[in-house]
């Protein structure tokens, strides 16, 4: 198995003014990300805007990424839908595909209890033959893995780690305290501004939505960890501040693909109707990119 750790970039997924998606500029966009030394591509996360795309999409997606990392990293396919049997549908086919890893959201809109969410997830590990990343995300899905049941859940073999994206450092401590006795469990940062304080706590590393506009940036805060040079580390993961905080005018996800847009990839916009930004939101971006790019780091 291929191990989980370092930044792993959730890809953005190119699309031209009709909405269709740009091919050519993806492999451009996996290409720039390799180049920057990331350690792993997330092929249709949230940030690739997995949640509209057709299954169709999704394997034109996944085809291309496989082919242009080709070995060089993992591939990571988010996998997840409403309902188990449609999870374990769309699992097996990136499997066929040639993904490395599957990255499985919790159930969205309706309720799960903490024993619908195990055996939904028990249901999928028997049903294939890759790792899988459980990925916690309760603000979107409405649903959240409580570490009791990550825990129970990091028992079966192939549940191999978990990308936690509530923002509750906390939750993320617990996750890391409940599955240290597995040493290959990997904990991730699904928040960009809990990076390094997660892997100082003992997590893995991270998927990193801001990788996509920041890729030498957020790479570099692992690696400066890494080698021990903490301040340095400090100093990469503060830096990223400003554009974060550009959070405030839109979906980050649209955020994140105007950035990448403006600083000169034709990667287009987000898919209708998830694409407005405000005119100030826009101002503010396009400054703190120009700010950024005079620091180095765009």
């Amino acid at each position: 198995m291929k191990e989980i750790k370092g930044i792993i970039t959730p890809i953005i997924t190119p699309m031209d003014q009709e909405e269709n998606i740009n091919e050519t500029e993806l492999k451009n966009q996996v290409k720039r990300q390799l180049t920057a030394g990331t350690h792993g591509i997330f092929s249709f996360g949230t940030n690739g805007e997995g949640y509209i795309l057709k299954e169709e999409e999704k394997e034109k997606i996944l085809s291309i990424v496989v082919e242009e990392v080709n070995g060089k990293v993992p591939v990571y396919a988010g996998t997840g839908c409403i309902s188990t049997k449609d999870t374990i549908h769309q699992s097996l086919k990136a499997q066929s595909i040639g993904a490395d890893i599957l990255s499985i959201i919790t159930p969205s809109f309706a309720a799960a209890s903490q024993n619908e969410l195990y055996e939904h997830y028990k249901s999928i590990a028997t049903a294939v033959n890759l790792p899988i990343v459980l990925y916690n995300i309760p603000a979107r899905t409405g649903n959240a893995l409580l570490p009791d049941t990550v825990e129970k859940l990091s028992h079966i073999e192939n549940i191999v780690g978990i990308k936690d994206s509530s923002g509750n450092f906390d939750n993320i401590l617990q996750y890391i305290e409940k599955t240290r006795y597995r040493k290959e469990f990997a904990v991730l940062a699904g928040s960009d501004s809990l990076i390094l304080w997660t892997l100082m706590a003992g997590g893995k590393g991270a998927v990193s939505g801001c990788a996509n506009v920041y890729p030498e940036t957020i790479v570099a805060v692992y690696e400066n960890y890494i080698a021990g040079k903490i301040e340095a580390a400090k100093d990469k993961q503060e830096s990223i501040r400003e554009f974060r905080n550009c959070f405030k005018y839109g979906n980050p996800n649209t955020i994140v693909k105007a950035a990448v847009e403006l600083l000169g990839y034709p990667v287009g916009k987000c898919r209708t109707p998830f694409r407005l930004l405000s005119e100030e939101g826009m101002k503010m971006l396009k400054k703190v990119l120009i700010e950024n790019r005079e620091k180095g780091m765009c």
